[in-house]
């Protein structure tokens, strides 16, 4: 436990239901004591039979609703409403909220709030990193996907992928779609909003290990919308953490701003369980130590989602950088002298 309180974004392009999907949360018993972010100007997201009072401030206007939650609408800076909610939770202002959800506009790139997260220095050591959650629209996602830069940013980075209006199109387009989500995001979980049985469980942070686990044994490489490409690999051999942290510190520096997505699971020398990894552009996730493999086979796993950045290229430098730190570690071949 860090002490740190989550902040957890719900994502989409225009029109995808969002707002919907935030009011079945904020009706989900284990999630009623929320504060709720709502960055989306002149928008009322929340019914308006949810809120009992309304406390108008500089940055925000703070609305107690009938749940328990804290709901505020972000007319600013988002670092300056996430600093104020914090402040007016410590001195008991609003109810002692456990969790941030954070409602986005139709266009925004969610990559820039995680990131703020671990380098302004006072939100550091109070917020951490939620779930990042993407609604697709089911009859216009395709074209969106297509079309729309921001819509694949958004997809790219999110943690799990929900298809919405999926009963105003028929099952072969909400199949298809499905399909290009899954290999837009291969580390994320694509569900249909309407098979959606927990609302608690879609800010659950489920290990890596469970997200990879389908990537096991098969190398996949694709190009899907305009300069968006997914790659999901394995390493068979398990790898040094000195020069993996290294190679991966050197791409992070060199091309962040074109990394939407990394995640691995990483068989370590001298570590039984494997090792989680979880990142977004130049923002690199502290290591989780895993106490067992998912399936009980030891195997690297790492997924990759970059825009203007080959994959491949990526791939293929990981593989030579460790090829060429275990060559310079190997002793020299003596050949013996003959006889």
């Amino acid at each position: 436990m860090t002490g740190k309180l989550p902040l957890h974004i719900l994502t989409g392009f225009l029109g995808s239901g969002k707002t919907a999907l935030l009011n079945r949360m904020l009706r989900s018993p284990g999630l009623t004591d929320s504060a709720i972010l709502i960055n989306e100007i002149g928008a009322v997201a929340i019914d308006h039979h949810l809120v009992q009072q309304v406390d108008r401030g500089n940055a925000l206007d703070i609305m107690v609703l009938k749940g328990g939650c804290t709901c505020c609408t972000v007319r600013g800076d988002l670092v300056e409403a996430l600093r104020v909610l914090h402040a007016r939770r410590a001195e008991g202002q609003v109810p002692p909220f456990p969790r941030v959800i954070l409602e986005t506009t139709g266009l925004a790139d969610p990559a820039p709030v995680l990131f703020t997260l671990v380098s302004d220095p006072v939100l550091r050591p109070r917020f951490e990193a939620g779930i990042v959650i993407a609604t697709v629209d089911a009859v216009h996602g395709a074209g969106q996907l297509e079309r729309h830069p921001e819509c694949r940013k958004q997809v790219a980075v999110a943690d799990r992928l929900i298809v919405t209006k999926s009963d105003m199109t028929g099952a072969e387009t909400v199949a298809r779609l499905a399909a290009v989500l899954a290999r837009l995001n291969p580390a994320a979980g694509v569900v249909d909003v309407r098979g959606l049985d927990s609302l608690e469980s879609l800010l659950a942070k489920s290990p890596l290990a469970q997200e990879l686990g389908s990537n096991r044994r098969h190398d996949v490489h694709a190009e899907h919308t305009p300069g968006v490409m997914a790659a999901a690999f394995t390493l068979d051999e398990p790898i040094e953490w000195a020069p993996f942290s290294v190679w991966l510190s050197l791409l992070s520096h060199a091309h962040g701003d074109k990394l939407l997505r990394f995640k691995a699971l990483l068989d370590v020398t001298g570590w039984n369980g494997p090792v989680a990894l979880d990142g977004v552009h130049h923002l690199i996730h502290p290591p989780t130590h895993l106490p067992e493999w998912p399936d009980g086979e030891r195997a690297s796993r790492i997924v990759l989602i970059a825009q203007g950045l080959s994959t491949h290229g990526i791939e293929r430098s990981l593989r030579k950088f460790l090829a060429t730190h275990r060559a310079n570690r190997e002793p020299p071949v003596v050949a013996a002298a003959s006889r």
